[in-house]
C-alpha cells in the first residue's frame, strides 16, 4: 500500500431527482458539497481530492472556495459514470493506483471510513470495495432511499436493492446491511466498469452497484462499525442530519 497512490473524487450535481439543488444547500455554515469535501480532506493520504461536477452554479461556488473540480457531462445520472469521466481527465493516475468515489450527499463521512475502505487493497486480488453498515432501525430497513445489500460468504456483493432485503418475518437489528456511498477501485477495475453499459438491475433499482455485480462481479463489502449516519436524499434526511450534527 505504501507505493499505491489514492485519488479521491466527489461526484455531485444540481439536478438531484429527490432534492433538486441539494449540492449547494446549507448544512451547517457550509454547503453540502463543501462539508463533504472538508470532511473527506481529513484523510491525509490523498494524492488529490477533486469534486466532479456538471453545473456552472457549483463551479462558481468551488472557484470562490478554491476547491479543485473537474467539469463533466450533464448526461450522467449515476455517480460512478461521472467519476469515470473525471478520472479519464486526470493523466496522473496509473493502473495500480486506487480511485475512491465519495457520493456528494455523504455529509457524515470521516477519515476512518476512507482508511477502512482501502485496507483490503493490501491483498493484490482485491479490485473494488464498498463501505457498508448494519441496519439497526426498522424505519431504515423499510426506507426505499436506503440501498440494502446481499452478500455471499466471501463478502462479495451479489445485489443491491431498495426493497427490504434480506426478507425477515420479524425485523432484527444488525441482519440487513446498507450502503454507505463510498466506493474504491483499482484503476484497471474502474476502467472495466467504464466500458460497460447500464444493466437491467441497475436501471430498475437505480443503483450502479448492481452494474458492478452484473459485469465484473468483484465488489467486496467493507463493514464499518454502526453509528448514526444519514445520506441526504430528501428534505426529511436534511432535517435529520442537521439534528444529529447539532446534537454532536
Amino acid at each position: 500500500m505504501n507505493k499505491v497512490r489514492v485519488f479521491g473524487f466527489i461526484p455531485t450535481r444540481m439536478a438531484s431527482t429527490r432534492l433538486p439543488g441539494k449540492a449547494l444547500i446549507k448544512i451547517t455554515k457550509n454547503t453540502l458539497t463543501e462539508e463533504v469535501y472538508l470532511n473527506s480532506l481529513k484523510f491525509k493520504k490523498w494524492s488529490s481530492l477533486t469534486v466532479a461536477i456538471c453545473d456552472n452554479e457549483i463551479k462558481n461556488f468551488l472557484k470562490r472556495k478554491k476547491i479543485p473540480y473537474i467539469m463533466t457531462s450533464k448526461s450522467h445520472t449515476r455517480c460512478l459514470d461521472r467519476v469515470c469521466e473525471a478520472v479519464g481527465k486526470n493523466k496522473k493516475i496509473k493502473k495500480n493506483d486506487i480511485v475512491v468515489c465519495i457520493q456528494g450527499d455523504e455529509v457524515m463521512i470521516n477519515s476512518n471510513m476512507i482508511k477502512k475502505l482501502i485496507e483490503p487493497f493490501k491483498n493484490k486480488y482485491c479490485n473494488s470495495t464498498i463501505l457498508t453498515m448494519k441496519i439497526n432501525e426498522y424505519s431504515e430497513y423499510k426506507d426505499k432511499n436506503v440501498v440494502k445489500l446481499i452478500l455471499n460468504n466471501r463478502n462479495q456483493v451479489l445485489i443491491g436493492s431498495r426493497s427490504t432485503l434480506p426478507y425477515m418475518k420479524k425485523f432484527k437489528k444488525g441482519i440487513a446491511k446498507k450502503i454507505i456511498g463510498i466506493y474504491a477501485f483499482r484503476l484497471q477495475s474502474l476502467l472495466k466498469f467504464k466500458n460497460t453499459s447500464q444493466t437491467f438491475l441497475e436501471k430498475i433499482e437505480s443503483c450502479d452497484t448492481n452494474r458492478i455485480c452484473e459485469t465484473t462481479g468483484d465488489l467486496y463489502a467493507v463493514e464499518y462499525p454502526y453509528k448514526e449516519i444519514v445520506a441526504i436524499d430528501t428534505m426529511k434526511d436534511l432535517r435529520k442530519v442537521k439534528k444529529i450534527l447539532k446534537k454532536n
